[in-house]
């Protein structure tokens, strides 16, 4: 019997059955963390279904790492756009931030 681990829906990969994006294991992956450590970070994951999302991204790493650029400067286009609805607020934001900075020692 195959099990699919990962399925597609809503314009993103998640695991199957569950609100975990396959993105979220993804990054985790490649940052160096463990299918252990992954797992631990997301409950509601069996072990199984990790190495499960982390076999697919191997398996299909190209459509994957497109799927992750896309989604990178899609994410870059909308934040653009929230900056220049609103740049008073980006630059209170960006001034608190600065002066936040100033008191740690």
């Amino acid at each position: 019997m195959i099990k699919q681990y990962v399925e597609q829906r809503d314009g993103g990969y998640w695991i199957t059955g569950s609100r975990v994006s396959l993105d979220s294991i993804v990054y985790a992956f490649l940052y160096g963390q463990t299918a252990e450590s992954i797992a631990q970070s997301f409950p509601t994951l069996l072990h199984e279904q990790v190495y499960g999302a982390i076999a697919f991204y191997l398996s299909n790493r190209t459509e994957i790492d497109a799927h992750l650029a896309q989604a990178k400067a899609d994410f870059e286009v909308l934040r653009q756009a929230a900056r220049d609805a609103d740049p008073m607020f980006f630059q209170k934001l960006a001034d608190a931030r600065r002066s936040g900075d100033a008191r740690q020692p």
